[in-house]
């Protein structure tokens, strides 16, 4: 059982993304049966050094034994508590052109029977487009998207809403009580200090992978240790 450490430290967000990538690898690895692993295994499946690894866990407590590695079970599971992932979390959709609907019906919010995402409103202020029904949810106005927080604990918010709506949207939320943006919309949100966003970027993306592209000899550089 891991020893759980109190601590301070701020948690770089490179690291975040590995435990994410760690816990898709001991999902998979416990699946085909395997019940031990190593900072060695896990850091070839994860492309990164077994350094990284035992320094990413170590943010978070002291995991496995000296010489004989992890228990793939419990350090599966530890990840999912440091994660939040052993509850359920309860979202809303705004904006349902193209990429909302596609997100609506993302097939994965349930992962694997251990943990899922539930999908429960989607907002628009398209009069087109109140009233459409997507999996059993008729998309509602924003105006009604206070209500139904406080109805269903709602806990995060996507934003598929063009860059012009974006802050109104997400302010939207925030008056709401949603502390969890996911942000496709490509500009950066005024939030408060308690209110988490993550962005998800596809231009940016698409010119990191340009640049990677024309520099092959610097792609060992992407995962640097902090």
């Amino acid at each position: 059982m891991a020893q759980t450490q109190k601590t301070e430290l701020s948690i770089p967000t490179a690291t975040i993304s590995r435990l994410v990538t760690y816990l898709r690898i001991l999902t998979n690895l416990e699946k085909s049966g395997v019940n031990r692993t190593s900072s060695d295994q896990l850091a070839e499946e994860a492309q990164v050094s077994a350094f990284q690894v035992r320094k990413d866990l170590a943010y978070f407590g002291r995991f496995g034994t000296r010489g004989m590695g992890y228990t793939v079970l419990t350090l599966r599971r530890e990840l999912q508590r440091i994660l939040g992932l052993n509850r359920h979390w309860n979202v809303v959709i705004i904006g349902m052109g193209r990429l909302g609907q596609a997100l609506a019906d993302y097939p994965g919010y349930k992962e694997n029977n251990l943990y899922d995402f539930n999908l429960k409103g989607l907002f628009d202020i398209d009069p087109a487009k109140i009233g459409m029904t997507m999996h059993g949810i008729t998309v509602s106005h924003v105006n009604d998207l206070e209500q139904l927080v406080r109805e269903q604990n709602i806990d995060m918010g996507f934003l598929t809403v063009p860059v012009e709506k974006a802050q109104d949207a997400a302010d939207a939320l925030i008056k709401a009580g949603i502390k969890g943006i996911l942000n496709f919309a490509p500009t950066v949100l005024e939030v408060g200090e308690d209110v988490a966003v993550e962005q998800v970027d596809f231009m940016a993306g698409m010119k990191r992978l340009a640049f990677y592209i024309l520099n092959p000899h610097l792609k060992a550089l992407k995962e640097d240790e902090e």
